[in-house]
Parts: structure tokens; sequence; C-alpha cells
């Protein structure tokens, strides 16, 4: 017990550390793009207007001293006031993120529910057509860029075969087109993972030895494979979950979904400080749970684990 809890504050510190680096990286990032002060006043707007701006948004202090403010800010959650929405940042992103999680989610169950059944067919049908078939379209999925593939079903199944709608949020005939354009790399990635696990375990002995002693395939896979390939398929599977609910900006840019992603690209286009630091630092911050969480499941069901 003393070595689990051992092995879970050390992942939970990881965790934190990687959230710090991430908020500092893009608190950096940011005052470097330039002041947001002149988009938001006239061209000719007198110089004590602009002072007056850069004071009340608190870019008239220090560097060093706007960082402390935004850390302490940050461990409240508090990322402050959008200077577009003239809201907290935290409420306009909120207000957003239930469309990421919906197109995420759904990216993710057709991706995993695709790719596993279709990585163990490859894996036991190797070297025959299914396989060569399977895999070839799973390196397509992995090398077709997220803006191409999402543009091409745009033009084949909404503009000339009228199936589904270009762009928005609604039913679910809205989600089908954002959904596969996300989820085609997840569901590449997977698949070929899963194929590689299943052939690594497929030859180890007691498979061999199992075969041997006349039990049958379908038992031999789905009890003594699928069970020792199951770690590394966690794996791929829990980080493209967090890749899904932290990367759908060009998939949402693409189909216009209102999304945090798409909120991103236009607050960096406004230099809106906070809104930025909310949406990255919640993407940032949903990836690390996800990889801590794995990691818990990983010493769960491996406890060799738990001493590195």
């Amino acid at each position: 017990m003393r070595g689990f809890v051992s092995f879970l504050g050390t992942r939970l510190a990881r965790a934190f550390v990687a959230l710090w680096l991430v908020s500092t990286v893009v608190f950096v990032v940011m005052r470097l793009s330039g002041d947001p002060v002149p988009l938001l006043l006239p061209p000719d707007a007198p110089r004590s207007e602009i002072f007056r701006v850069r004071a009340e948004l608190g870019l008239d202090k220090p560097m060093i001293v706007q960082y402390g403010i935004f850390l302490g800010n940050v461990a409240r959650g508090d990322f402050g006031r959008s200077i577009h929405f003239r809201d907290s940042a935290m409420n306009v992103v909120i207000g957003y993120l239930p469309a990421s999680l919906e197109l995420a989610l759904t990216a993710f169950v057709l991706a995993a529910a695709v790719a596993v059944p279709v990585g163990l067919v490859s894996a036991i049908r190797r070297n025959t057509l299914i396989d060569h078939a399977a895999m070839g379209v799973a390196l397509v999925g992995q090398s077709a860029p997220t803006f191409f593939l999402g543009i091409l079903l745009i033009l084949v199944l909404s503009l000339q075969a009228g199936l589904f709608p270009t762009s928005g949020r609604g039913d679910w005939r809205h989600l089908v087109l954002p959904g596969l354009t996300l989820g085609a790399f997840a569901m590449a990635s997977i698949a070929r993972l899963t194929r590689s696990a299943v052939l690594e375990v497929l030859r180890a002995d007691f498979v061999r030895t199992a075969r041997a002693k006349g039990v049958s395939e379908a038992l031999v896979v789905g009890k003594h494979t699928l069970r020792n390939a199951a770690l590394p398929i966690i794996t791929i599977t829990g980080l493209q979950l967090g890749q899904l609910l932290a990367g759908a900006v060009v998939t949402e840019t693409v189909f216009a979904w209102p999304g945090i992603g798409r909120l991103a690209i236009q607050s960096i286009y406004n230099r809106d400080y906070p809104i930025v630091q909310c949406t990255v630092f919640l993407s940032a911050a949903s990836f690390v749970v996800i990889n801590f969480l794995i990691d818990v499941l990983y010493g769960v069901l491996d406890p060799r684990l738990r001493t590195r």
C-alpha cells in the first residue's frame, strides 16, 4: 500500500509541474504576441486613454509582477476578465466547453469502436488481404491532414450527396462529419497499435501452449491475448482521448463548431489574454488528468510499475 501511495504521489507531482510549465509558457507567449490595447481603442485615442486602459487591464505593471498575479489567480481558478467578451474568462470558456466535449467524446467512441476490432482482426488475419487493406486505410488516416479530410468529407458527403450539414452544431447529423474528421487520426493510431500489441502476444509461448492443449481460438484470443495486450491498448486509447479533448482546433474551425478550440483561435487574433490562457490551461489540464488516470490504472493492472 505504501508503494502505491508513493507511486500516486510521484505521478501527481509530475502533473502539477506539467500544468505550471504550460501556464508559464502561455503567459510568456501571449505577452510576446503584442499589446491588445490598440485593438480596443480607436486609432486616434489620446495617450491618457491608452494609459488608463493599460492600467485597468494590469498591463502597466512589470512582467514579473503580472506573472505573480497570474499564478495567484490561476490557483483560485480565476483567469481574469475577457478583453473581448467583457465577462469572466472562465465563464466564457465553460459556455463553449460542452460543444468541445460533445465532439471529442463522439470522435473517441467512433475511433475506439472501430479501431480495436479492426486491429484485432488484422492481427489474427495478418498478411492477408483484410490485413493489408485495413492497415492501408489506417496509414491514410494517419497521413491525411485534418483540414484536408474535413474539406473532402464536406465536398463528398455534404455538397455532393447531401447527407449531412456542412457546418454548425445541432442534431446528431451535425456531429457525423466533424466526429469522423477528428477521430480519423485516433482511429488509425489505435488500430495500428492494437494490431502490433496483439501480434506480440500471439507469438508468446503461453499462447502456443494454450493452442497445443486444444483451447479454442476464440478463448485464446479473448482470454489470453486481449488481457495481456490490454496495457498498450489502454495507453494509446487514453492518450488519444486527451488529444481529442485538447486538439480539436482545426476540426472546429473547418466545421464552424462552437467549441473552445475555435474560441482560442478567435481570441488569439483578438489578443484576448485571459481567454487564451484559460482555454489552453483547461485543455492541458484535461490531458494531464487523463495521463494521471492512465498511470493509476497501470499501477493497478501491473504492480511492478509501482516501484518505478
